[in-house]
């Protein structure tokens, strides 16, 4: 029997970003994403909406780094808690709230998720990119971040909802910030 060798962060496969958020207001923003077409699911609408989320006023960049929760060390997966705690040991940091829509936008040629694969319940779906962001409420019945997917060619900003002992799949895709915001 063999044990695949699996890399760790930083020595893994990832893809790096650099985005510019913020210089809209959350009603430009959304305007630009009904420009691209994309669409939220309730989740999502629901944590646009919400007076917590803030777009800034000012313009800046972020960098990004995208990987799996294996990359982390989690072969058998983890909590979102664990996966924030040993991302930041890694020196990764969460990203602001704000990039998801951003993030979207820029981001318009994800790779289609959904066809001839099978629907998960209560685990992230094929092709779903999560954004790890603070988490604005406690309440298990509030989203909890952003995540972006591609559905038969549509792009989607959707929101989530999770409790702290919901484990993401090894598999599931992450995207953290690499540094402090370039202002």
């Amino acid at each position: 029997m063999s044990v695949e060798k699996h890399n760790i962060y930083p020595d893994c496969k990832t893809t790096i970003r650099t985005v510019e958020i913020g210089g809209l207001t959350k009603s430009q923003l959304f305007g630009k994403l009904q420009q691209q077409s994309i669409l939220m699911n309730k989740l999502g609408e629901k944590l646009f909406d919400d007076d917590k989320f803030t777009s800034s006023e000012k313009a800046y960049s972020v960098r990004t780094v995208e990987l799996k929760v294996r990359d982390l060390g989690f072969p058998e997966g983890a909590t979102i808690p664990q996966v924030y705690k040993k991302a930041n040991q890694f020196g990764l940091k969460l990203c602001p709230l704000e990039l998801g829509p951003y993030l979207r936008l820029k981001y318009l040629d994800q790779p289609e998720g959904y066809l001839g694969k099978p629907y998960w319940r209560n685990r992230s779906p094929y092709g779903a990119v999560k954004i790890a962001s603070e988490i604005l409420s406690e309440d298990v019945d509030f989203p909890k971040g952003f995540y972006l997917r591609r559905i038969e060619g549509v792009l989607w900003l959707r929101g989530y909802i999770a409790d702290d002992l919901h484990v993401l799949d090894p598999d599931d895709h992450i995207i953290f910030c690499q540094n402090e915001t370039l202002k």
